[in-house]
């Protein structure tokens, strides 16, 4: 087994390689507005620091989201060239929550929360770092503090509303090593629990067409 893992889903793009019992080599790059620059060279470093070939991926892990729109379009893209390029190797969606949760450390209940922009954060409880047993939402963080009360909340979300969010703790950024290490587990115990490789947006994208356009055709 060898999986290529990949998220750009928050700021951070970051990739990795995992041989199915270890992360052998990763790359994290916290950037917001350089996604697609990014990317591809990170998967050239961590294929160099591995000292492994594209061609002997097995699969792709990628992270869906929830994320801004551009941002996360390109590793889901990306995700799906490789897989292309590669005879058809799978890919397999994993949700951008479940990676922060998966390498937070904590015990017990908790939740995840990322910044969602427009003074909001996407958010998902768990019943501990494998396990979430709520669906991702989007929501201001005033609207749930009180359904996450008492709760730790992981994340750069958490951290960026202390108020609504007392207990907030990191990792702070994405890890698709992370990711990898999550998804070999589930293929390792027969492959259940994964998304397909479309995007989680849980809401409208930033840019949008305004309401009073007018087409202008030449005469």
């Amino acid at each position: 087994m060898l999986l290529l893992a990949m998220d750009t889903a928050t700021p951070a793009v970051t990739v990795a390689l995992h041989d199915g019992t270890a992360v052998v080599a990763e790359s994290t790059r916290v950037d917001a507005r350089r996604h697609g620059e990014l990317l591809l060279p990170a998967v050239d470093r961590v294929l160099k620091e591995a000292g492994a070939a594209l061609d002997a991926v097995t699969g792709i892990v990628v992270g869906v989201g929830p994320g801004p729109y551009t941002g996360l379009r390109v590793g889901l893209v990306t995700a799906a060239a490789f897989s292309s390029a590669l005879g058809g190797v799978p890919v397999h969606g994993l949700c951008t929550l479940d990676g922060l949760a998966y390498t937070s450390g904590v015990e017990g209940p908790f939740a995840v929360a990322t910044d969602a922009r427009r003074k909001e954060v996407y958010w998902a409880r768990y019943d501990d770092a494998r396990t979430r047993v709520t669906d991702a939402s989007v929501d201001r963080p005033a609207d749930i503090a009180e359904r996450l009360a008492g709760l730790p909340v992981v994340g750069a979300g958490a951290l960026l509303y202390p108020d609504a969010f007392p207990d907030a703790r990191g990792p702070e950024h994405q890890s698709a090593g992370a990711l990898a290490a999550l998804a070999a587990e589930r293929i390792a115990a027969g492959g259940e629990g994964f998304l397909d490789p479309a995007p989680m947006y849980l809401r409208r994208p930033d840019a949008q067409v305004p309401k009073n356009y007018k087409v202008v055709t030449p005469q």
